[in-house]
């Protein structure tokens, strides 16, 4: 069976390794190695519990008839900042490290710099394509804020896919560790052609103690890219981590978050607003580990499903036996809009402790028809009233955004994506 498999992926990805360029001979053979583990093993399947409701190999298969590897590309286009705010900034173009400008930081205590050694990435997950990514992957980036500096603006990571990508695989890692009592807010803004290409990232985040690092993903137009992102973290005494993801306009997305919370008094938030229009799917799993007394976790997943789109949660929470006064608490909520849209939602408590506070629910349902005809009878349209609705619906997860000019630039960038839908 194995060998049956190995035949069929091989036919898939015609990748030739000699495009790497690596340091050495025993790195070569542990791509090699990596590469045909993941030959074996095959894309992920509804076998899979973690994929049940997203089919990898079924998605890859249908869409794709080859996949390639070509780190060869020109990248002389010249991005367009973003103008609403003032910030830092990252350029990667293809996953790979390009530059980097900390211009409002003190130099010394924000450290940026190309992962182009991947000897110490710790990958904690254990899926197959976490062996493509170690076959594959052509680096990232590091990013590292020192002990006690909270840094004066956001540092947006533009990532940029050019328009050669078709029938591409794009690999890379990225490294995030705050150290005690640091601050940071991270945006990764997403812009792509009109390329069909697959995108394999492991990133892991270490948050040190006192810390709290808010991550934002967005995409700036639609995409006929695949992607999956999986992000693996731990968390420090008193640090918090708050991930709000707002990613529509992608083909496919699957973004797999596994957060330690190891320490007291730690706290983690995910926070998303989507909306899918046709033929798109987003996945949003996450498993969140309370490890250690007095730590809290909320979780809030909005997802507007427009045409035949598919929109997935799963989220898990862990409770460690000696992870007393836990509050943990999980909600998603699915406006579909039309028939043949779908979510699916699977909650899980996993609880060894007996004092604490967890609660999970998933709702799903159509639009207010009768708050539509109320505000048609205040003279708004029938198509305006619906985008009014949604807008409210969505915009709730910006509560825990306190930065007014970044809060205004994130409702103008999900009422573009409710105008697109």
């Amino acid at each position: 069976n194995w060998l049956r498999k190995f035949k069929i992926m091989e036919q898939l990805f015609k990748i030739d390794l000699k495009k790497i360029n690596t340091s050495s001979q025993k790195e070569s053979l542990e791509r090699k190695k990596n590469f045909e583990l993941f030959l074996k093993t095959g894309l992920p399947n509804k076998k899979d519990e973690n994929w049940k409701f997203t089919d990898l190999n079924s998605i890859i298969n249908k869409n794709f008839k080859k996949i390639l590897n070509n780190n060869e590309f020109e990248f002389n286009k010249k991005i367009e900042i973003i103008n609403d705010f003032d910030h830092n900034y990252i350029v990667l173009v293809n996953g790979i490290f390009k530059s980097c400008d900390t211009q409002f930081e003190d130099k010394e205590k924000v450290k940026i710099e190309s992962l182009n050694s991947l000897k110490d990435f710790d990958r904690q997950e254990n899926n197959n394509l976490h062996f493509l990514n170690k076959a594959l992957s052509l680096g990232g980036f590091n990013l590292e804020v020192q002990k006690d500096y909270k840094c004066k603006k956001p540092i947006i990571i533009y990532n940029y896919f050019t328009s050669n990508l078709e029938n591409k695989i794009i690999n890379n890692s990225n490294n995030i560790k705050l150290h005690q009592n640091s601050e940071l807010t991270l945006i990764e803004y997403n812009i792509g052609e009109n390329s069909k290409f697959l995108k394999n990232t492991f990133e892991k985040v270490d948050i040190g103690e006192g810390a709290l690092l808010k991550n934002i993903i967005l995409q700036k137009t639609k995409c006929n890219g695949f992607f999956y992102k999986n992000i693996s973290g731990s968390q420090g005494y008193n640090s918090s981590y708050q991930n709000f993801i707002l990613s529509s306009g992608l083909k496919f997305n699957k973004i797999d978050i596994n957060i330690n919370l190891n320490k007291e008094n730690s706290n983690c938030f995910i926070l998303s607003g989507l909306c899918l229009g046709k033929e798109e799917h987003q996945e949003i799993k996450t498993q969140i580990n309370h490890l250690a007394p007095n730590c809290k976790s909320y979780q809030k997943i909005k997802n507007v499903l427009e045409h035949d789109s598919n929109g997935v949660y799963q989220g898990k929470i862990f409770v460690k036996d000696i992870a007393q006064k836990t509050d943990a608490y999980q909600l998603s909520k699915a406006l579909i809009l039309h028939d043949q849209a779908e979510f699916n939602a699977k909650p899980e408590l996993e609880i060894y402790a007996d004092d604490v506070k967890c609660s999970h629910g998933s709702t799903s349902g159509s639009i207010d028809e009768d708050a539509i005809h109320y505000l048609m009878t205040r003279g708004i349209d029938k198509a305006d009233a619906k985008k009014l609705l949604i807008n409210g619906f969505l915009n709730e997860i910006f509560e825990n955004i306190p930065e007014e000019k970044i809060k205004v630039f994130l409702e103008k960038i999900i009422k573009e994506q409710i105008d697109g839908i």
